[in-house]
């Protein structure tokens, strides 16, 4: 998960940048550079690997300079190695970048035509060229990024250093978190607020689509559409609760929206945008010749494995099977040689799943991991790890680890798929291309979180709510149940659509609401059939769909929750926004404790 800071300050700036890079390290990254401004020239120093190489280099080649831009970057693609570490630059500018610019190929092409020479393999090249060719047909700074952000799509937290001008640095987000720092006669930027810490008690964190130019007296922020626009500067405890938390009421909804940026952390690390393939790095196991992929996993992360049944069947067209580790090892069930143990967990400790973890290696099974915390047991225990990008998740209810873990898994089933001869390059291509699209797509959902707030003071004083869904929305129907039973209480059921008839439809009447996930999917028209059997008992249906989904039945939903149109492959990934969006706001307007709900730890270490 790529980290970005940058200072404009009173004295040499390069001790700082590093300084703030160490507060990243927990983000992950495989190289790291700054950038400073020494006489108006850019000065980079960049390492592959950790942070103490880049610290080595700048013991032999130091830099001067009172401006300068830092980045933590996990390699997009190819191999990770100096050429391609940030900040990527040019003679004008030199440009540090967290996120994925979708159309980065378009402005390559568009570029390459002009003249223009790319060194790197980054999609942030293509920023930095065209800020270079628009300053170069005669546009200062601000006019040459207000320009280069309307050609971007995507989602991104961008800091550009300017050569020439070393009163002040430019900022953007759309999707990506930053936050800016205010200094005396000093100011600061960074993706995480707590990069910045040590160096200001006062912050203030950009809005969606937001852009702002620093100088040493302050920001100067616009709005996406270029409006001038003030934002709280708020004072903080120099504590990483406090300011962890930015300008959200809780964690919670801090980590919902993070969403867009962490999916696209994730998607840096296993996808190559120039060959549009996915790459898990070195394997040590032959993905063809799998007999059978068992996975595992506990609460949130066990709905994700359900999903990637689906994905590893009728993609990769590999039996799976998917279990409870509270469960499985107790059956202790003959597994099949040559098979694969995929474990699922956001802390990497889980004590079911551990022991799960241990049984399978007792018989004879390949470990894959899929975690966040790299620095956990199941880390050090498996084959294969396959991180999330999702950084710290402090809200007990999972969301942004769930979302990334659920990048993770499709990016797993393209790439057995592939080994497997269950897609060509095409297929791959079209699948990889729907995932480089959930990050800006997410942003987009998020939108709709006023209309959301709605619909939860519609819900508020319901005591049972039923969640429907089929094929991959199944899981998320028990995914949005089990999230709004642990955080508001209410009790909440999950169920196959298709079995209804078969006991729950009697359930049904005017005071059980209905949360129907139905994406655009084969199995829509069923999935509408048993939308009007419910609202012919007197169910109130609230329906999340496309457009033209929502269009079929419109007029007799009680309420409907607009997803911009996707591909079927990924509508797990943004479909998931919602229900957790649901379940938030119904639990802040009972007044419960949504970060810490009762019960409940963020980590089950205990059996």
């Amino acid at each position: 998960m790529c980290g970005i800071v940058g200072i404009i300050g009173k004295a040499a700036v390069a001790p700082l940048l590093v300084d703030g890079l160490r507060r990243l390290e927990y983000r992950g990254y495989d190289s790291a550079g700054i950038a400073t401004l020494i006489d108006g020239a850019i000065e980079r120093r960049r390492a592959e690997g950790k942070l103490d190489n880049l610290v080595r280099r700048l013991a032999v080649e130091p830099v001067q300079g009172n401006i300068g831009i830092g980045h933590t970057r996990w390699a997009t693609h190819g191999v990770p190695n100096e050429v391609n570490a940030h900040p990527i630059a040019t003679e004008r500018v030199a440009v540090v970048h967290n996120g994925i610019i979708e159309n980065f190929q378009e402005l390559r092409r568009e570029l390459t035509g002009l003249g223009y020479v790319f060194q790197t393999q980054t999609d942030t090249e293509a920023v930095a060229i065209m800020l270079t060719r628009h300053l170069d047909d005669g546009m200062d700074p601000r006019e040459a990024v207000a320009a280069t952000l309307a050609r971007l799509e995507g989602a991104f937290a961008l800091a550009i250093l300017f050569a020439g001008h070393d009163d002040f640095l430019i900022c953007a987000r759309r999707g990506s978190p930053l936050a800016i720092g205010y200094g005396d006669g000093e100011m600061f930027v960074g993706s995480d607020a707590l990069a910045l810490a040590p160096l200001t008690r006062r912050i203030t964190y950009l809005e969606e689509g937001d852009w702002a130019v620093l100088t040493a007296k302050g920001a100067a922020i616009s709005d996406a559409a270029g409006r001038p626009v003030e934002r709280a500067v708020k004072e903080t405890a120099l504590s990483g609760a406090l300011i962890g938390k930015g300008n959200y009421r809780h964690f919670m909804q801090k980590e919902i929206f993070e969403q867009p940026g962490v999916i696209g952390d994730t998607l840096q690390a296993l996808f190559n945008p120039t060959t549009r393939s996915v790459n898990l790095g070195e394997i040590p196991f032959d993905l063809a010749a799998l007999t059978r992929i068992t996975v595992i996993a506990c609460g949130t992360s066990f709905h994700s494995g359900m999903i990637a049944k689906y994905w590893l069947e009728r993609i990769a067209r590999v039996p799976c099977e998917v279990d409870i580790a509270s469960e499985f090892r107790y059956r202790a069930p003959d597994m099949a040689t040559g098979g694969l143990a995929l474990f699922i967990s956001q802390s990497g400790e889980t004590a079911d799943t551990l022991a799960a973890l241990r049984y399978a290696r007792s018989q004879g099974q390949h470990i894959a991991v899929v975690v966040n915390q790299l620095e956990s047991s199941m880390v050090r225990e498996a084959d294969l790890v396959l991180p999330t990008r999702a950084g710290p998740e402090i809200g007990v209810a999972s969301t942004k680890a769930f979302t990334t873990q659920l990048v993770v898994l499709a990016c797993f089933a393209i790439a057995v798929a592939r080994a497997r001869g269950s897609i060509d390059a095409a297929r791959e291509a079209a699948l990889s291309t729907a995932l480089t699209e959930v990050p800006a797509r997410a942003s987009e959902v998020l939108n709709h979180d006023e209309k959301i707030q709605e619909i939860a003071a519609a819900l508020l004083d319901a005591r049972d709510v039923l969640y429907l869904g089929r094929g991959t929305a199944y899981p998320l129907a028990l995914e949005g149940a089990l999230k709004l039973k642990e955080i508001s209480y209410i009790h909440a059921e999950g169920y196959a659509a298709g079995e209804m008839k078969h006991g729950p439809i009697a359930l049904i009447d005017e005071k059980v609401p209905i949360i129907v996930l139905a994406p655009p999917d084969e199995l829509f028209e069923k999935t509408a059939s048993n939308v009007q059997e419910v609202m012919a008992r007197g169910g109130k249906v609230v329906m999340i769909s496309d457009e033209a989904g929502l269009a079929t039945i419109d007029d007799r939903l009680y309420f409907g929750i607009p997803i911009p149109p996707c591909d079927a492959f990924v509508a797990p990934i943004l479909y998931a926004i919602p229900i957790q969006l649901l379940a938030y706001h119904i639990a802040v307007l009972k007044g419960t404790d949504v970060d810490q709900p009762r019960n409940l730890a963020k980590s089950v270490t205990v059996e």
